[in-house]
């Protein structure tokens, strides 16, 4: 029975990640015409249209997005058997996901020693909320993420690997806060929606009938910080990134209670680990080990990684 070839993926994800016919074929080395021939053979083989013309531009269908998810792993699997059968090591491109925060107070000693250990690992670093990375991790746009309770880990392998503890911060004005109700209705200072700290100061704040004023969003805490220690409003940070930011002694902190204080950051990935990503899992497992179950993970994968 005939299936799809690589070399057929290969070229249909070059034509979505270089946006046309014409560039891919200039990367790959080909005639554009050769380009246009393969993709509408494999259309033809799976029935499907795989891309939709809006004007002089090519879209991906819903059936092109499932594809290219199938292609980007699959691709991927290829290069590992042969990097594997060759070296026995990974290498090779690692998309990782990470919290902003994460990523500025815990990543710098785990990522230096990981690509001391896996020289031929390039790791590409992508941060946002946990929402929007677990997002990523479910299509396949990368390949693990560092990601904050609470989540929904459906489909996902888990492992909790940092304890962070919760502060609220106000201005150096605010002396003391004992309740929601005391920071009146004075403005949130906050991710965007999806971020997952963002979701425990909202259910602390509705908890106690708390409506803020306005909600001021950014996209880095260097920014949520200094808005802060201004005067402009409140928001939620880990300890551990004002310690990482100098920046414990520009706000006031502000004790939560333990069910909104008390947080775990997981790695979290979807199917069989790579050999790049079962590397990074025993580097932290080694460096910070918190006891707990992996739901949603296959056989396979907890006799690689233990």
């Amino acid at each position: 029975m005939r299936t799809i070839d690589l070399e057929s993926l290969a070229i249909f994800r070059a034509v979505v990640e270089e946006g046309g016919v014409v560039r891919a074929a200039d990367r790959l080395h080909r005639v554009p015409s050769n380009v246009t021939t393969r993709i509408r053979q494999l259309e033809e083989y799976l029935g499907v249209r795989l891309f939709r013309r809006e004007g002089r531009m090519l879209s991906l269908s819903a059936e092109g997005r499932t594809l290219l998810n199938y292609s980007v792993r699959l691709l991927r699997l290829a290069d590992e058997a042969v990097n594997e059968l060759r070296t026995g090591r990974p290498h090779g491109a690692f998309r990782l996901g990470s919290l902003e925060s994460t990523a500025g107070s815990r990543l710098a000693p785990i990522l230096s020693r990981y690509h001391a250990e896996n020289p031929g690992v390039v790791v590409e670093l992508v941060t946002g909320t946990t929402g929007a990375l677990i997002n990523r991790v479910l299509n396949f746009e990368i390949e693990a993420a560092f990601v904050s309770e609470p989540f929904t880990p459906t489909g996902l392998a888990t492992l909790p690997v940092f304890r962070e503890e919760l502060v609220l911060i106000t201005s150096k004005h605010v002396e003391k806060v004992r309740t929601a109700k005391d920071l009146g209705r004075s403005t949130m200072i906050a991710f965007a929606h999806g971020c997952s700290y963002r979701k425990r100061l909202e259910d602390w704040l509705g908890g106690e009938n708390v409506l803020p004023a306005r909600a001021l969003e950014f996209s880095s805490y260097q920014g949520m910080i200094a808005c802060v220690a201004a005067g402009t409003g409140f928001a939620i940070v880990p300890k551990s990134v004002l310690v990482a930011l100098h920046a414990t002694e520009k706000v006031n902190q502000h004790a939560l209670p333990k069910r909104i204080s008390a947080n775990r950051t997981h790695l979290v990935w979807r199917g069989e680990p790579s050999l790049a990503l079962e590397g990074l899992i025993n580097l932290v497992q080694a460096e910070s080990p918190l006891p707990a179950a992996l739901p949603e993970r296959s056989p396979v994968a907890k006799s690689r990684v233990a």
